[in-house]
């Protein structure tokens, strides 16, 4: 289950990406706006924002969070639809996309790069994919999730949900891939050095930071306390190793992936 709330404590430093991801498309007035995996949606609301005269529809597989995100929506402004990345048919829209974006989600199916081309077929003459997701799995904060559940006393069970994020691949990988569909593409790595907690408030702010998203397959399988315990007091020792405090906060360097691509051919004009 996703957590709205521990998922929003960081959400400045989590909504750096999807503007930069936004940043890079050109789309000045879509018709149909979609937004895969929208999670707890002030981000959608921004899509709203930007284009006031587009239809948006805000998809996320979270009852919790969508949830959320209607709570936000106080006038209604964004259709918000439960469906997995997997399941959803964008046919069921019922006219084409002019934008679709998906932020910080494909990392959570593995076989999103063979969803792709059917969401790209779904997309109007001139329309935009975007798709930004976390190039971290390597990171200290991934590879000690998977150290410590290896020598934990469920390891069998916890490292298979730790691999689920192996289905990221390289930007060259990603840039092909949306070239070979015959879009304009724009391929980037960005690195961000967050400084997080520079108050010093938090015991551990790397954990607080993927307690609502990398370390939600542990936490939802460790539901006795003894054994949360066992991890959690394991993990947090080998942070503290990998991520010192400064006297500016604690650094967290968090790599993404971001694809763009522009459906060539003629714009269609609609009534």
């Amino acid at each position: 289950m996703w957590d709205p709330h521990q998922y929003a404590l960081f959400g400045t430093h989590r909504g750096r990406p999807f503007a930069d991801l936004l940043a890079r498309v050109d789309a000045p007035a879509p018709a149909l706006v979609v937004d895969l995996g929208c999670g707890d949606g002030p981000l959608t609301l921004g899509l709203a924002q930007r284009w006031p005269d587009a239809r948006v529809v805000g998809i996320d597989s979270s009852p919790q969070m969508l949830a959320a995100a209607r709570s936000h929506d106080t006038d209604g402004r964004v259709e918000w639809t439960e469906a997995s990345a997997e399941d959803w048919d964008p046919t069921g829209l019922g006219a084409p996309i002019d934008v679709l974006v998906t932020n910080a989600t494909l990392q959570w199916v593995p076989t999103h790069r063979a969803l792709v081309p059917r969401w790209v077929d779904a997309l109007a003459p001139g329309g935009w994919f975007a798709m930004q997701v976390p190039d971290n799995y390597d990171a200290p904060s991934h590879r000690l999730m998977r150290e410590v559940a290896a020598r934990h006393a469920r390891a069998a069970d916890l490292l298979p949900a730790l691999e689920r994020s192996a289905g990221v691949v390289d930007p060259g990988t990603y840039l092909g891939d949306l070239a070979a569909l015959g879009l304009d593409a724009d391929v980037w790595r960005t690195t961000y050095l967050h400084v997080l907690d520079p108050a010093g408030a938090q015991r551990s702010p790397v954990l607080e930071w993927v307690t609502g998203t990398g370390l939600r397959p542990v936490l939802g399988m460790l539901t006795d306390e003894a054994e949360r315990a066992a991890y959690l007091d394991d993990y947090v020792a080998e942070l503290d190793r990998a991520y010192p405090r400064r006297p500016w906060g604690v650094v967290l360097e968090f790599s993404r992936i971001f694809a763009v691509g522009r459906r060539t051919g003629p714009e269609v004009e609609r009534p």
